[in-house]
């Protein structure tokens, strides 16, 4: 979770990306908390591999780990020089069972971990492979191919960033090879390049299939991966803070509604998200993220991302306003 987020930008210019909230939960939690649940056993260690975001974003990422009662690691990538690369950074790490995701995924499934396979690749069969790594699997659900952001048509199934590793000491071995070696694909150190020296040494990959997979790349992802995680929780209890103030309002769900959200004749929802100590006055709004602090009145928005501490009011509009911006119209 090391890359600068500009396709989401301005929203990343003060929070980095994986710790956006979806549904009143840093997108990198969601997905540490969905890999526990599928691992079936307890996670010993959480390890970031992170830019330099500063002490009060490493601290919460180290209480994400603790919630889980595992350990919490931070390490730095400076340099953006692949995947592979990024996932040496944290070499001190790799031993034993790993599990390694990127933090712009979310995603759904119905299987637990078989932590007696050489290694699970998650994939997602998509339209457009281009963009991805992909995949290709033999009659006995091996895959047989890595095939790393494919030109022409090989195959649908796209590696969406989340692997299991039996022997983590191994991945990392493999991983100082390319290195050691300056073997590149593309000008950067692809993981799919070890997997593919690993694959002909013997290891066996099976592809682990996802019910759905929520991209948070850019503000439109995101705002429709926080409607999709909202109607995954949409019964849990919560969703509504009991601190929250509802005045002559309606709340349509699912949504989510934070610590001390002042809400003043104003409908919110379906698949709305409001961060903790938000104001909302004579306003409507759907399908979108308010992050904490902001004070919204006399508006009508969706579709929309609204910074910490932003203000606007004015018109029925779409919007993707970064933190301490104010709009009067």
């Amino acid at each position: 979770m090391a890359g600068m987020g500009k396709r989401m930008r301005p929203h990343t210019l003060t929070t980095p990306k994986p710790l956006i909230p979806v549904a009143g939960k840093p997108i990198v939690q969601r997905l540490v908390e969905d890999i526990a649940k599928v691992c079936g056993q307890q996670v010993d260690e959480v390890a970031y591999i992170i830019g330099r975001f500063g002490k009060e974003a490493e601290d919460g990422l180290i209480r994400i780990a603790e919630s889980l009662g595992a350990k919490g690691s931070i390490y730095y990538q400076d340099e953006p020089l692949g995947t592979a690369h990024a996932i040496y950074c944290a070499e001190k790490s790799l031993s034993g069972p790993v599990v390694v995701a990127f933090a712009d995924t979310l995603f759904t499934a119905d299987f637990t971990l078989d932590p007696d396979k050489d290694g699970i690749i998650w994939v997602q069969q998509i339209e457009d492979p281009r963009q991805f790594g992909v995949v290709k699997i033999d009659g006995d659900n091996v895959i047989t191919d890595f095939i790393e952001k494919p030109q022409e048509f090989v195959s649908d199934l796209a590696i969406i960033g989340i692997y299991y590793f039996k022997d983590g000491d191994y991945l990392r071995n493999e991983i100082k090879y390319l290195l050691d070696n300056d073997i590149k694909d593309k000008g950067e150190f692809q993981l799919t390049n070890a997997l593919e020296n690993m694959k002909s040494k013997g290891t066996r990959f099976s592809p682990g299939k996802v019910v759905e997979w929520l991209d948070c790349g850019n503000k439109d992802a995101t705002v429709y991966t926080n409607q999709r995680v909202l109607e995954f929780i949409k019964n849990e209890p919560g969703l509504v803070a009991a601190s929250a103030k509802v005045t002559n309002s309606v709340i349509i769900q699912p949504s989510y509604i934070g610590e001390n959200v002042e809400i003043t004749n104003s409908i919110v929802g379906p698949h709305a998200s409001v961060g903790n100590n938000t104001r909302l006055t004579n306003t409507v709004v759907s399908n979108s993220i308010i992050q904490t602090h902001a004070k919204i009145s006399h508006a009508q928005i969706t579709n929309s991302m609204i910074g910490h501490y932003a203000e606007y009011r004015g018109e029925a509009q779409e919007l993707s306003l970064s933190d301490y911006s104010t709009i009067v119209k």
